[in-house]
């Protein structure tokens, strides 16, 4: 079995891409990446040894 990374689940929008959203669009995306981090966690994924503030200030920066 492949590990799972944070890369194979997580969508990196272009701040050009992410102003195209639509507001119901931008909250489905927020609402599954939460999903996401909860199911990885329950398998055991160790955010410690993840740059996930790096990701969070991406995802800021963006708008997100």
């Amino acid at each position: 079995m492949d590990v799972v990374t944070y890369d194979d689940v997580h969508v990196n929008f272009t701040w050009e891409e992410w102003s195209l959203l639509a507001p119901s669009q931008k909250s489905l995306y927020k609402d599954v990446m939460l999903e996401t981090y909860s199911n990885l966690t329950a398998i055991g994924c160790n955010w410690e040894e993840h740059n996930i503030e790096e990701y969070c200030q991406s995802s800021r920066r963006h708008g997100r």
